[in-house]
């Protein structure tokens, strides 16, 4: 397991004085980023071996959201390598230890010079196994998610600058933050699936389709022509 301590910045908390879902989201992703960059297996390693770690899905449960200032522990590890893809959990805890967040991560490698998937080979995972380090007990949600037939259409929002990471696409946490925009700030989210299917670059437009259930919204970002770029599924406390 990798982990470090934080404390909950001002820049990072809502009208509620708690930490944002984009923020929730930029911590977990930082905490395997700094896994990565620990190990000398970063960025700088990834673009010398024409390698990159690809998020293919999230599924994030919420327990609380922590306060303005309040100290908290975030936390990750593999649990599984397949084929070209890689399972990790991810934890927030508070001080006492008890779980404020628990997600699942399914991750795919691609060759960026062949411009395809790779398979993960042992010299792509080294260093990232520790002993004891086991599957998370949560309840796990599938992959892909279902896109109802009827939604409606939201304000289309244009890649900009600061939505773009060193990859040269869409961040991760930046599809969580405009699918969330397109909600009302009344609703709660307790639980979050993210399934990215096609990487945004700089000028695109994310078209919001939202679709309402009782407890629950699906936001599929498309571009024009109706291709996803990612589904966003929120549940909220019910």
């Amino acid at each position: 397991m990798y982990s470090f301590n934080a404390r909950v910045r001002y820049s990072e908390v809502g009208g509620d004085r708690r930490l944002s879902v984009p923020g929730v989201v930029n911590y977990l992703q930082d905490c395997s980023t700094f896994q990565s960059e620990d190990l000398r297996m970063g960025i700088d390693y990834l673009e010398q071996s024409h390698r990159a770690w690809w998020l293919s899905s999230w599924q994030i449960v919420i327990d609380r959201y922590p306060r303005l200032g309040e100290e908290i522990v975030v936390s990750t590890w593999p649990y599984d390598f397949k084929g070209i893809y890689g399972y990790r959990n991810f934890t927030i805890c508070d001080k006492q230890g008890d779980y404020l967040v628990k997600a699942n991560s399914i991750w795919f490698l691609f060759d960026t010079a062949a411009g395809r998937p790779a398979k993960v080979e042992e010299k792509d995972i080294r260093g990232y196994w520790a002993e004891g380090d086991k599957k998370l007990d949560m309840e796990y949600a599938p992959r892909r998610i279902a896109v109802p037939g009827d939604y409606e259409a939201g304000e289309p929002v244009t890649v900009a600058l600061h939505h773009i990471d060193t990859n040269r696409h869409v961040n991760n946490a930046q599809y969580v933050a405009v699918a969330r925009e397109a909600l009302p700030e009344s609703f709660k989210i307790r639980e979050i699936r993210v399934e990215y299917k096609k990487a945004a670059v700089l000028g695109d437009a994310l078209i919001p389709r939202i679709s309402r259930e009782k407890d629950a919204c699906t936001v599929a970002l498309c571009s024009q022509d109706g291709t996803a770029y990612a589904v966003v599924w929120m549940r909220t406390a019910g």
